[in-house]
């Protein structure tokens, strides 16, 4: 039972992770001292998507659920737990370098936009002092 809740643990926390890899740069615009840690959790699942590497929170969920009795999977999270919501056909490499490359474009412009708008605050902050 333990194992099969620490599996359940770390698909949650992958699952949470991969989501800020994707919207992270948001939190951004809110709070400037996410974006280090944002880029470098971007930078990482774009190394993941681009190498064709396993995570290696998959491998641990993995390990836990056989520890638990349960079969596991092989590939990685989102070739077993989010691409057949969306692609029901499965992750190609062609997918792969797309998902990739769409983290780049979306993070780009996020950060463009958080740019300006760190800019904006700081020099309306330099005008008023």
């Amino acid at each position: 039972m333990l194992y099969l809740v620490l599996a359940n643990l770390v698909l949650i926390t992958h699952v949470a992770f991969i989501l800020f890899v994707i919207l992270g740069g948001l939190m951004a615009l809110r709070w400037r001292w996410i974006a280090w840690f944002h880029l470098l959790a971007a930078a990482w699942g774009m190394f993941i998507e681009f190498t064709d590497w396993t995570c290696p929170l998959t491998a641990l969920e993995v390990n836990w659920l056989q520890a638990a009795g349960e079969a596991g999977y092989s590939g990685g999270l989102i070739e077993n737990h989010l691409i057949p919501l969306i692609y029901p056909v499965g992750l190609t490499s062609s997918v792969q370098l797309l998902l990739g490359f769409g983290v780049i474009v979306t993070n780009v412009l996020v950060y463009m936009l958080a740019w300006r708008r760190w800019q904006r605050v700081g020099a309306i902050k330099s005008d008023s002092q």
